[in-house]
């Protein structure tokens, strides 16, 4: 008997298999730790996607204050879809006893800052004569009251701007840095917000650096720290930083914290593609990429291999977009946060500030929001980092539906298809198909025969049912690991790639190595782990569920028997 022709039955079947992102319930706080994992009070996976606020300079009064209400701006942290804030906040805010009375009014008089009380007068005006602890209260209660998260980040002790090795701030026993006022500033924070519901985690002190730092006290007094944070307020999480401004938790790997409390413990790092030099800028990004993540792993990430959840507290960029380091950077760290379903907080939300470094209304260019705090900065930007923002797997996802998402960490989508007539292309995360990544280096659409195959360069990459041939091997190639490498029918060895209207394609692989002037992020894909449960789109026809039956005899019709 011939064989029917396999594509006389795509002519007039059509079918769409895709993925559907249930959104998670409102997390039942207080939150702990499960292995690895952040998880509410009924066991389910809260991945924190944080945007970083700063209250820490010289007017140790929240930024932006002086340009929209707190309630809006808190709505616009909810609407980029953040679900929770990073509020720095200087040690000296509840030590030293000269900020203790201090209102907002009196703090930007006592800068000059006229205007900046203008501001607040128009946006904020019940908290202009509040005390500025009370203040940073109302802007946590206001993120409250939006269901916004906070995670209180003991920044520096002295208010100003961070970071350097000799700024007084930086390490136990530096000029402002008493390790006994510090953990009497805990205390006081922990206490303060005791029983307040969104106050999920407090960060113990931001990037520990200087002359000073070494790892026997990094024990002492880390340890100190979290005991009292614990004792005053055992339902948030202590979050615990590393040395050399945060890089650095290498220690931790033959000597764990010793504490008497479990459940509550994460470790935070930070990454930015100027932790790095210009190195992204000067080398070549695959190479770059790969020795910078050995290097995280090294550093730090294998805290999630020992079962310690990792919040990478900060990272950014500058989002112009003009800067190479920072975009160069920015595909690999994605394709990193993704394969690893990373906690993250974005620094920052900040579009200018009151005073910064002597400049009053500095203009962030690392800060979502414009100048003004109205509009945002870069759209683009929030598009990339959109998938990221909710979890790919963990507690409460199902286990049952384990596969991949073939993530491109250049534009934040994955591959997608709609028909099966159709290209493949780049789409919504939550649209991705089931992928399986087979011990013989095949990617398959789960439940069905499709494979993913190389057909010629500049052509579209397609699905078809034959897989055992070189075109349908796809080896992760490259120093970043993010190069999918497949052989097309003359033997040349191709790569995966999207052109300008999304769809996927195969062309030569690029930037493997050496040249420093490439940009491989449109070949930058990462096979990501996901439990996000699945649906069908649409139900096939009784001929096409013959043919999706793995057990059917149809795949004797098709030669796959």
């Amino acid at each position: 008997m011939g064989k029917l022709s396999f594509f006389s039955i795509l002519s007039i079947l059509s079918i769409s298999i895709t993925l559907s992102t249930v959104p998670p319930p409102t997390a039942a706080l207080p939150l702990s730790t499960s292995s690895r994992w952040i998880v509410d009070e009924n066991g389910q996976r809260v991945k924190l996607a944080c945007v970083n606020w700063v209250s820490h300079l010289e007017a140790v009064v929240a930024e932006g204050l002086s340009k929209q209400p707190m309630d809006e701006i808190a709505k616009k942290i909810l609407s980029m879809g953040f679900n929770c804030v990073r509020l720095t906040w200087p040690l000296f805010l509840v030590t030293n006893d000269s900020y203790a009375s201090v209102t907002v009014r009196q703090s930007f008089q006592g800068l000059g800052l006229v205007e900046s009380i203008s501001g607040i007068l128009a946006n904020n005006p019940s908290i202009v004569d509040l005390p500025l602890i009370k203040a940073y209260q109302a802007v946590v209660s206001s993120l409250g009251d939006n269901n916004v998260m906070v995670i209180l980040d003991n920044h520096v002790s002295k208010p100003g701007w961070c970071c350097s090795n000799f700024d007084g701030n930086g390490f136990f026993g530096d000029t402002y840095f008493n390790p006994d006022q510090w953990i009497k500033g805990l205390t006081q924070m922990a206490t303060i917000f005791n029983g307040v519901p969104n106050v999920v985690g407090m960060s113990l002190r931001n990037e520990l650096r200087g002359q000073k730092q070494n790892v026997n006290d990094w024990y002492r007094y880390m340890e100190k720290g979290a005991e009292a944070v614990h004792s005053a307020n055992p339902d948030v999480l202590v979050i615990l930083s590393g040395l050399s401004y945060d890089t650095d938790l290498s220690f931790l790997r033959s000597r764990p914290v010793n504490l008497t409390f479990t459940g509550k413990v994460v470790f935070e790092v930070h990454w930015y593609g100027f932790s790095d030099g210009q190195a992204w800028k000067n080398g070549n990004p695959n190479q770059v990429c790969g020795r910078v993540v050995n290097n995280l792993m090294r550093k730090s990430g294998f805290l999630l291999d020992q079962g310690w959840p990792l919040f990478l507290s900060e990272f950014g960029v500058d989002q112009r977009g003009t800067n190479v380091n920072d975009n160069r950077y920015l595909g690999c760290f994605l394709g990193v946060a993704a394969e690893l379903d990373l906690d993250w907080a974005l620094w920052t939300l900040v579009g200018s500030y009151y005073l910064r470094e002597g400049v009053v209304g500095l203009n962030e260019f690392y800060g979502l929001l414009n100048w003004n705090w109205c509009d945002i900065r870069n759209s683009s930007f929030l598009q990339q980092i959109s998938a990221l923002q909710s979890p790919f797997q963990g507690p409460g996802l199902s286990d049952a539906n384990s596969h991949k998402v073939i993530f491109h960490s250049a534009t934040g989508l994955c591959v997608i298809r709609k028909s099966l007539m159709e290209p493949l292309r780049l789409g919504s995360c939550t649209d991705s198909e089931a992928w399986r990544y087979t011990p013989q280096k095949t990617l398959s659409i789960k439940g069905t025969y499709f494979c993913l195959q190389a057909d010629d360069l500049g052509k579209p990459a397609k699905l078809g049912v034959i897989c055992t041939d070189s075109s349908s091997k796809w080896d992760i190639i490259s120093d970043s690991n993010m190069h999918l490498s497949s052989k097309i029918a003359n033997g040349t060895t191709a790569c995966l790639d999207v052109d300008f209207n999304n769809n996927i394609v195969v062309n030569t692989c690029k930037c493997l190595s050496r040249d420093n002037t490439c940009d491989p992020g449109s070949q930058w894909f990462k096979l990501v782990n996901s439990t996000r449960s699945s649906t069908m789109g649409a139900k096939p026809s009784s001929l096409m569920s013959s043919i999706f039956d793995l057990e059917s005899p149809v795949k004797d019709v098709l030669g796959l028997a």
